[in-house]
Parts: C-alpha cells; sequence; structure tokens
C-alpha cells in the first residue's frame, strides 16, 4: 500500500467515524424521551453528584440529571445548528440568484455588502446583533440570519452567472421559455452545489457559534437545556466537579468534529466535480 493510498484509507474510515458518530447523536437526540433516566427539569435534592449508576453523568447544582439535560440539549443544538445555516442559506440563495441572473443595482448591492461583511469580525457582529435584540431563539435565528446570508449570496451569484451562460439556457430563450422560468428550472438547479457544500460547514460553524453565545449568556432561554449554557454554569465549579463542564464541551467537540469531516468530505467532491 503506498503512502497515498493509505492516506485516503485513513480519511475514509475517519469520514465513517464521523457518520456513525453523527447518526448516534440524531438518534440521542430523537429518542431523547425514552433514553433520559429523569426529568431535565426537575430539581432533586441530590446536587453535586459524580457519575453513578443512578445518574451516569452526575447531577448539576440544582440537582437535575445531567444526562438528561445532554439528551434534551441535543435537540435543542441540533435544530438551532440546521436553522441558523439553512434560513442563511435560503434567503442568501434568493437574493443571489436574482443578482446573478438579472444583475444591475441588486448585483452591486450583494457586491458592496459581502465586500463590506467579509472585513468584519462575525463573531463580535453576532454577539453584538444577540446583545441588542436580547437572548432567546427568536434572536440567534434573526442573527445568524442577517450575518449568515452573504456567504451564500455571494456563492449563488458567482454561479448563477456562470451558469445562464450555457447553451442551454440560450436555447430555453430561443424555446420561448420566460426569465422566471429559466431561471427557476434551468439555471438555479445547476447553480446550488457549491452552496450545498458550504452549508455542512456553515452547520458547524454554527453550532460554535451558538456555544459561544450561550457561554456569554446570550443564547437560548434560561432554564433550556443546551450544550453550551451547560458549559457556561459549570465553570465556577470545574476544579471541583469536573463532569458538568467535561461532559457536554465533549459533546460539543464530537459534533463539531464530525460536522467538519462531512464538510471535507463534501467539498472534495465539489472540487472533483
Amino acid at each position: 500500500m503506498t503512502a497515498v493510498t493509505f492516506m485516503w484509507a485513513r480519511r475514509g474510515r475517519v469520514r465513517w467515524v464521523a457518520v456513525t458518530l453523527l447518526a448516534l447523536v440524531i438518534l440521542a437526540a430523537i429518542f431523547a424521551p425514552v433514553l433520559s433516566p429523569a426529568d431535565p427539569a426537575q430539581q432533586t435534592l441530590d446536587q453535586l453528584r459524580p457519575p453513578s449508576a443512578a445518574h451516569p453523568l452526575g447531577t448539576d447544582a440544582l440537582g437535575r440529571d445531567v444526562l438528561s439535560r445532554m439528551l434534551y440539549a441535543l435537540r435543542t443544538d441540533l435544530l438551532l445548528m440546521v436553522f441558523a445555516a439553512g434560513l442563511p442559506m435560503l434567503v442568501g440563495t434568493v437574493i443571489g440568484a436574482l443578482a446573478g441572473y438579472y444583475g444591475g443595482l441588486l448585483d452591486a448591492a450583494v457586491r458592496w455588502t459581502a465586500d463590506i461583511f467579509q472585513a468584519l469580525p462575525v463573531y463580535v457582529l453576532l454577539i453584538a446583533f444577540v446583545f441588542v435584540l436580547g437572548p432567546g431563539t427568536p434572536s440567534l435565528l434573526v442573527a445568524f440570519g442577517t450575518l449568515g446570508w452573504i456567504v451564500y449570496a455571494r456563492l449563488i451569484r458567482t454561479e448563477v452567472r456562470r451558469v445562464r451562460e450555457r447553451d442551454y439556457v440560450s436555447a430555453s430563450y430561443l424555446l420561448g421559455l420566460s426569465h422566471t422560468t429559466v431561471l427557476v428550472r434551468h439555471v438555479l438547479p445547476n447553480s446550488l452545489r457549491q452552496s450545498l457544500v458550504y452549508l455542512t460547514t456553515d452547520m458547524g460553524l454554527a453550532l460554535q457559534g451558538i456555544a459561544v453565545l450561550s457561554f456569554f449568556g446570550l443564547g437560548v432561554e434560561a432554564g433550556t437545556p443546551e450544550l453550551g449554557a451547560m458549559v457556561a454554569e459549570a465553570q465556577v465549579l470545574l476544579r471541583s466537579h469536573w463532569w458538568l463542564a467535561a461532559f457536554p464541551g465533549l459533546m460539543i467537540i464530537v459534533i463539531g468534529s464530525s460536522v467538519a469531516a462531512l464538510a471535507d468530505r463534501f467539498n472534495e467532491g465539489g472540487e472533483a466535480g
């Protein structure tokens, strides 16, 4: 086996591990009510208990079961991750397609906006947006949507401008098809590959952003199980009660690494195509 073959085989195994871990995480989130040993919101007198048979991942400062809260936190984080990346893609696809196809002032505005936001620190803007809007799920989605659509619009705009010059698009005009029909049926479907590749990467970035915001108290509503919030709540007890931050933090790493591995695979497939 050559070095190149070994490298590809190793990367292939890493991706299968990533797919398996991500599938297990999704299944755990779906079946959280079945798998949870206790009510995630139930407070008891068993505060700060270490991992045991009764509480496999221990309990927090309010006596809540850490495993139960993590399972329900997976639901919160996975849904937020998908919507925080999916909504910007939807908005950016519409704006980018119109800008790339019709050009004009909208095209200039998209290019100008993309140039400005590309020079600004994204996480600082994200924190500023949520700070102004206030913590909560709606604020998170608005912040991610406001800042995230620009990348998708730029990708779609570039692809649409390239695809609209192809011969089959010109033939569609000769057949009497309207611009709207040509854009929706022929141009846009052939312009989505790079955006779909980036979507996987963006989901990983969204997870990091959600965790950062939750760590600063700007995430989901108070009391809602969320991995970043669990780490933030446990930071003052990190030395004496390590499990409170270790398990949620490890789960963030597992999800982020798995999504990154899949994004790398899709990116290679996109470049090959």
